[in-house]
């Protein structure tokens, strides 16, 4: 009798604790969803409708902010400017991030570890904190308001991430074939390049999803590098709808939704990878 209240009261302690998690899950998925939601049902109302319900359903479902979003070409020239920036920086940024991952997962050299602990201890810095720096440190090379300068700032601020990552993934790959590669007389590079890139797919893959991402989505930086209107990324410029049309917040809206699109197409592309990335280490650790 005994053993059977202490099953018992194991499996209701069990349960109440799924119960817990389960709450807090789903609690957690509402509040991720609400801006989504929010973001959805805007873009199809009018001002009117959205001013008289903002929470509710479009009613009719309205598509003229499409047009007005896209009203004088400025969406795609600001959509031109993010793909050159955050294409630009990711690429700069990943060819230094994998030399430089190869020199501390597989080179022996004098502080390797000291070197690689403030490379890492670079992410938790905010990019607020380095922004003025930033700032006047371009302005007295002469590159504020150009395309370099932002994108020399953006691969700074994400090398340090994709450094730590390809390091940690670098590291999981049997020396035996890096050792084999040697003795056929292959170069460090051509060991990098042709050997150690292509077995790191997952993790890259992960890393040029997770810089794009930042990169495409980031309003402070760029507002502050490139004031100008025909430099502005998408983001920032979408900011300017307000102004431009009203304070017509559903036109901002169906902008954001039509902003976050080329994002979702790329997770969508690279998923499998992204998620073999995440838990390589894991996995292969």
């Amino acid at each position: 009798m005994s053993s059977d209240g202490t099953m018992r009261s194991g499996r209701s302690q069990r349960y109440l604790a799924s119960l817990w998690k389960h709450t807090f899950l789903i609690v957690g998925v509402v509040l991720v969803l609400m801006p989504l939601y929010f973001t959805l049902i805007t873009a199809f109302k009018t001002q009117e409708n959205y001013s008289l319900d903002k929470s509710g359903f479009p009613n009719p479902i309205y598509t003229g902010n499409i047009e007005t979003a896209l009203r004088g070409g400025r969406f795609f020239m600001w959509f031109k400017n993010s793909v050159i920036l955050a294409g630009g920086s990711v690429l700069l940024s990943t060819a230094v991030s994998a030399l430089a991952a190869f020199a501390f997962a597989r080179m022996r050299f004098r502080f390797r570890n000291t070197l690689l602990a403030v490379v890492t201890a670079l992410m938790i810095i905010p990019p607020v904190v380095m922004l003025i720096p930033l700032f006047l440190l371009l302005t007295v090379m002469n590159m504020t308001s150009t395309y370099w300068g932002a994108i020399l700032v953006y691969a700074g601020l994400v090398t340090p991430f994709s450094v730590y990552m390809l390091t940690n993934f670098f590291k999981t790959i049997p020396f035996e074939i890096v050792e084999s590669a040697l003795l056929d007389g292959a170069s460090s590079f051509d060991i990098l390049v042709k050997i150690l890139m292509p077995l790191s797919g997952p993790a890259v893959v992960t890393m040029i999803v997770v810089n794009m991402l930042w990169v495409w989505n980031d309003l402070l930086v760029a507002l502050v590098l490139l004031p100008q209107d025909d430099l502005r990324p998408l983001m920032v410029g979408i900011t300017v709808f307000g102004s431009r049309y009203n304070s017509d917040v559903p036109v901002a809206m169906m902008g954001m939704l039509m902003a976050s699109i080329p994002m979702l197409l790329l997770y969508l592309f690279g998923q499998r990878y992204f998620i073999q990335g995440l838990v390589a280490g894991a996995v292969k650790g």
